[in-house]
């Protein structure tokens, strides 16, 4: 029989919906993945008896992740933003020690995170300091991905990040990441993509650093990314249909389409980074949380059935 591979999984706010994902889906997802839960048994327990679920008798968790505190559903707060830091930090912890073989995050919340005194905005920015590599954010399920370019920063500041260097870098890291078989849809930053300099010259520093980036790859076919597209047309159907990948300037241009056509069903993942860490794609819903509403799964399921697919690339 083939030995499963481990995957850690951090529980995210635990006054949110994360814990009550791990629990439902725990009989589930150890069909394909052994996993190891970054939660005290105590916490656990208190969840558990919150949600009124029983625990499996092989649901394996960790001790001493952090203090312990009472869970306070649907509240923002320091305790609840500390522990799921600590989390986090001990599911990359893991798989730097190579005791697992992939890290799964449930959500967090940002502002908990910030009464918490943690500084870093989500998981991607903190992977980028944990391991020093430029991480990527890609976002999207098997009919559709979609990495970002920039993340969460003010709409206003977006314009100022686009520049040939930053982006020459990004296009190589996430070709040598995905290894496209296929064009890769790049999205303009302006409307109409620029319209040849008329309504910004931004679209010019975009093909100029897709070009350079072209040339370091060597890649055999020289249209493996798409001049800058026009963004408010690039998610028809009739275009959307030719790509599977796509490159967006900044968060709500790429995340708008995508959770229009894929909500349930998106994941987030890490790319550029030595060990595979995907995520749920959305929130801690905090309004539902421990109310005995019925969850959508899809989102943390496809988390988990990538990491089953791509582990072999790490």
């Amino acid at each position: 029989m083939t030995q499963l591979r481990k995957v850690a999984v951090s529980v995210g706010d635990l006054n949110g919906i994360g814990i009550q994902l791990a629990l439902q889906n725990h009989n589930t997802i150890c069909r394909f993945v052994d996993p190891l839960y970054c939660i005290d048994k105590g916490m656990l327990e208190q969840a558990a008896q919150k949600l009124k679920f029983s625990i499996p008798n092989n649901f394996h968790t960790i001790e001493n992740i952090a203090p312990a505190f009472n869970i306070a559903p649907g509240e923002v707060n320091s305790k609840s933003g500390t522990y799921a830091y600590a989390s986090f930090k001990k599911a990359v912890g893991l798989a730097k020690d190579q005791k697992v073989d992939a890290i799964c995050t449930l959500p967090i919340h940002k502002e908990a995170w910030k009464k918490a005194g943690v500084h870093y905005k989500g998981h991607t920015d903190a992977l980028r300091d944990f391991f020093n590599k430029e991480a990527i954010m890609m976002l999207g399920s098997k009919n559709m991905y979609i990495a970002l370019f920039t993340e969460h920063i003010p709409l206003r500041d977006v314009a100022s990040k686009i520049n040939e260097k930053d982006l020459t870098r990004f296009f190589v890291n996430f070709y040598h990441a995905i290894r496209p078989e296929s064009t890769v849809a790049v999205l303009g930053l302006n409307p109409h993509a620029g319209d040849n300099g008329v309504l910004g010259n931004e679209e010019i520093v975009i093909k100029k650093a897709i070009d350079h980036a072209t040339k370091i790859i060597e890649e055999k076919n020289p249209s493996i990314f798409t001049s800058p597209m026009v963004p408010d047309v690039a998610f028809t159907p009739n275009v959307r249909k030719n790509y599977k990948y796509y490159i967006a300037m900044y968060h709500d241009q790429g995340l708008t389409p995508l959770k229009a056509l894929f909500f349930d069903e998106s994941i987030n993942i890490s790319l550029n980074l030595p060990i595979l860490r995907t995520s749920v794609d959305h929130g801690t819903a905090f309004d539902i949380a421990y109310k005995g509403v019925k969850l959508n799964h899809q989102s943390y399921l496809n988390a988990i059935g990538y990491i089953t697919k791509h582990l072999k690339n790490y």
